[in-house]
């Protein structure tokens, strides 16, 4: 079947130009060339932006960089488990009660730094989000014409799934910040003060404690900046959205799926990256679309994708794959098919 890149809906392809000749609709569902993808999001180097793009380039550039030691030190996060269980079989014992304290404090610190990053990208993604969906472009003009900025928003959902993968696996942070709150709010009954409270003080560590429940907070947060950028642009045709997300999203499962194409991926982890860059934009869709992602009419065919993941090595796509299960919206809607529901069971 060939497979072409997203122009709008019921439009012609009349040869203008390159792009417009990839242009083939199938239906309602939208299929994209990976050759012309490669050539606008490059997943593999650096894609250099234009005078243009310079401004926000350079500015979502200085939240990414710092994403690698964001990652480091999340994996690296070994939580202070058994000096919290020590304390807490011998509440009597002052010496174990401030052994765990002070083995907990500089973690909460660390976990503060993660919850503040998420901040940054909120800021990131809404910038970016911005440049790739004003008028008068379309998804796909937006794509060719600014493929450093693509390139970026690739990068931040690729740091996203990685960050919320590591942090489903490690029921360290959420002990210690439980510990660390319970100790708070004993000593602020007995109306002590402690220091660590000029860090975090009680409404940081508020907002920190609804961060760290949620299963995947990064991606709960850009899924709630899309949101919001579409809630406060209401001159802006929602499709201008919705079709960025799921033309993303497309060209990754074309790309996935097609063994001439993912035959040059020269590396694990760029596959993971086409991965993890899907599911992310399929979960902003599934927040930002009025019927979501798993509607039959929805631009995104999930069986195809959830079939795409579900053919990876297990230990490679099990995190993706609660991503789906618990970050999107819709799943459980009812008018989502049993067969889809079935699939993420």
């Amino acid at each position: 079947m060939h497979t072409c890149l997203l122009y709008r809906r019921h439009e012609k392809c009349h040869g203008e130009s390159s792009l417009r000749r990839d242009v083939l609709l199938s239906g309602d569902k939208i299929a994209v060339s990976p050759e012309v993808f490669r050539r606008l999001v490059k997943l593999e180097g650096d894609a250099q932006p234009t005078d243009g793009e310079r401004e926000v380039w350079n500015q979502i550039s200085a939240v990414l960089q710092d994403s690698e030691s964001m990652l480091a030190d999340l994996q690296s996060y070994k939580g202070a488990g058994q000096e919290i269980r020590e304390a807490i079989q011998n509440p009597n014992d002052i010496q174990l009660q401030e052994k765990a304290w002070n083995s907990v404090c500089p973690l909460v610190v660390r976990l503060k730094r993660f919850y503040e990053f998420s901040l940054r990208l909120e800021k990131a993604l809404q910038s970016l989000l911005e440049s790739l969906t004003c008028p008068p472009y379309t998804p796909t003009q937006h794509l060719e014409r600014e493929q450093a900025l693509a390139k970026e928003f690739a990068e931040i959902l690729h740091f996203t799934l990685r960050f919320d993968e590591l942090k489903m696996r490690n029921p360290a942070i959420q002990n210690d910040f439980s510990y660390y709150r319970r100790t708070i709010s004993r000593n602020r009954i007995n109306n002590m003060h402690l220091d660590i409270e000029n860090e975090v003080n009680n409404e940081m560590a508020n907002r920190m404690s609804l961060f760290y429940a949620e299963a995947t907070p990064m991606l709960k947060t850009l899924s709630n900046a899309t949101t919001h950028f579409v809630s406060e642009n209401k001159t802006l045709p929602i499709e201008n959205t919705t079709d960025c997300l799921s033309t993303m999203a497309s060209v990754c499962k074309v790309m996935l799926e097609t063994p001439e194409y993912r035959s040059r991926f020269t590396n694990e982890e760029t596959l993971l990256f086409c991965m993890r860059v899907m599911v992310g934009v399929i979960i902003l869709y599934d927040h930002v679309h009025p019927v979501g992602a798993f509607s039959k009419t929805s631009k995104i065919d999930m069986k195809g994708y959830i079939k795409v993941l579900k053919e990876q090595p297990p230990d490679t796509v099990e995190g993706l794959l609660n991503a789906l299960r618990f970050t999107t919206r819709h799943l459980n809607d009812e008018s989502t098919s049993k067969q889809i529901r079935a699939m993420l069971q």
